[in-house]
């Protein structure tokens, strides 16, 4: 989902989205050897249900999301969601935490950056 951020407008935002994709490119992070592996569907899909959360990476904005979709025959796909995805529609609902905006740390057991709490 490409979300361009220049001045954070929430402090501790987290979304939910509805809608439709051309093209997406989906993940799942393999925990051993602490990488994501990915792959990517070029095909017209409904986004069944997509929830993330935005939060703070290296001084940036990071969008953080996970996603269903379905085809035409039901058939369900998901995973952690890559910015590489092409949008053909969508409803999105942004709701905002109060608090200090979270941070994200690199964890040396996960090998992931998690927020730093």
């Amino acid at each position: 989902m490409r979300i361009s951020v220049k001045k954070p407008q929430f402090r501790l935002p987290f979304f939910s989205a509805l809608g439709s994709v051309s093209s997406v490119t989906l993940g799942c992070y393999d925990q051993k050897q602490q990488v994501y592996v990915t792959f990517n569907e070029e095909s017209s899909l409904e986004i069944t249900a997509c929830i993330g959360n935005v939060s703070i990476k290296g001084g940036s904005p990071f969008v953080h999301a996970h996603i269903v979709l379905s085809d035409e025959k039901g058939k369900i796909i998901g995973g952690h969601l890559f910015s590489e995805t092409i949008i053909f529609a969508g409803e999105i609902s942004i709701h905002e935490l109060k608090g200090k905006p979270f941070e994200r740390a690199y964890d040396n057991k996960t090998g992931l950056m998690l927020w730093n709490l």
